[in-house]
């Protein structure tokens, strides 16, 4: 018989592979933003890297090899398992699969898409920030080019949205709320907060008071068009997950507001910054403090739910460490990614900024290992998840009754 793989079944969710990988490309990448000086710049450059690899210790230069050795093999990881995608989604589009995933609650599953394309453009310009020389020489002819590129992600996010939400509320057909007893409705406002937040960059690295302002218009209406439908979306889970309990599947969905929050605390501190250096506007070092601690007590609670429910559920025990496999094993590398990049946030610009700890202190490295024990989380579940879902297996014989 042929060998077979469970990721030859298709589904959306196969996205969250390459968003996990992504995200990890982030996590490695802190780093580099946080223990890299880089004077007159928002964001560590190639010439920082190789100023501070030059002058810098043994383990200062450790932890360069490793930021970089992680941000190339991750990002490979994410381009292939996006390609891998793009190309299985094209043919499952033709399945009968497809119709009928799009005229059912599922259909959500498709938000997956421009959600992993966002986090992809990301990655593209992390590499071209550690990898490329001079580049910060022609940054301000980039940022309108990654603007028109998460604007065309953003117009098909909208319109796979509109496809969904005309046939549910325009068609009042496919949804059924009974089996709506998941967070995994929430999918569609995640990815339009990841779009936000790439929207978001050029406020917080450019100088243009044109390209600023246009950062700023366009990743507030990203992310106040999320916010509300996370709302909306929570609103018409709670109830039937009240009455019928948490879809097994779909119960790292509980933890999805973890990586909703990270995504859109970095697009808030790149809005402030923007209005900082262009126009003025500043909060204080113990106002940020406390913004990232609020914003890290929501994830710890949302975290806690989900885990007490994926406890309870057995959900690790079979579809992590045990035979069976779900796509939606994956939505579980996002929460540990997400957590990782706040605490590295509460920890830099949050207790160092307010002058509460000292950087590179004893206290320092005791919240940092946080950050670094849920990389490591992610970077197993990864790495477990792709080899229970894409490793070949030869089908098992059923005896006859």
């Amino acid at each position: 018989m042929h060998p077979s793989r469970p990721a030859d079944t298709y589904n959306p969710i196969y996205f969250l592979g390459s968003l996990g990988a992504g995200g990890i490309v982030v996590t490695f990448f802190m780093f580099l933003m946080f223990w890299v000086p880089h004077p007159g710049r928002p964001v560590p450059v190639f010439e920082d890297i190789a100023a501070v690899w030059a002058s810098g210790s043994l383990y200062t230069q450790a932890g360069i090899i490793a930021a970089l050795a992680g941000i190339a093999a991750f990002a490979f990881l994410n381009l292939q398992s996006l390609a891998w995608n793009l190309r299985a989604f094209a043919r499952f589009r033709s399945t009968e699969a497809h119709a009928a995933l799009t005229a059912s609650n599922g259909e959500a599953a498709v938000m997956a898409m421009p959600l992993a394309l966002a986090m992809s453009v990301n990655v593209g310009f992390i590499l071209g920030l550690v990898f490329v020389p001079q580049l910060w020489t022609v940054v301000e002819y980039l940022f309108p080019v990654a603007m028109v590129a998460f604007a065309l992600i953003g117009v098909q996010a909208f319109a796979l949205m509109g496809r969904y939400l005309g046939r549910v509320f325009g068609e009042g057909r496919g949804f059924d709320p009974e089996a709506n007893n998941s967070f995994a409705q929430l999918l569609p406002g995640f990815a339009l907060t990841m779009i936000g937040v790439g929207f978001a960059a050029p406020a917080a690295m450019s100088t243009s008071t044109l390209t600023v302002a246009a950062s700023l218009i366009l990743s507030s209406f990203f992310a106040v068009v999320s916010v509300v439908y996370i709302l909306a979306a929570m609103a018409t889970a709670l109830p039937a997950m009240v009455k019928h309990g948490v879809a097994r599947e779909a119960a790292p969905t509980l933890m999805i507001l973890v990586p909703v929050v990270t995504v859109l605390s970095i697009l808030m501190l790149r809005q402030d910054h923007g209005l900082h250096a262009v126009f003025g506007a500043h909060d204080s070092a113990g106002e940020t403090m406390l913004f990232l601690a609020q914003m890290l007590s929501i994830q710890v609670a949302f975290l806690l739910l989900g885990g007490a429910v994926l406890k309870a559920q057995g959900y690790f025990r079979d579809f992590v460490t045990g035979p069976k496999t779900s796509p939606g094993s994956y939505a579980l590398v996002c929460p540990a990614v997400a957590f990782s990049v706040l605490v590295q946030f509460f920890v830099n610009k949050g207790l160092v900024g307010a002058e509460v700890i000292e950087k590179f202190g004893a206290g320092y490295w005791a919240v940092t290992a946080i950050a670094l024990v849920s990389q490591l989380v992610a970077i197993a579940l990864v790495l477990r998840l792709n080899r229970q879902h894409f490793s070949r297996r030869a089908a098992r014989i059923v005896p006859a009754e």
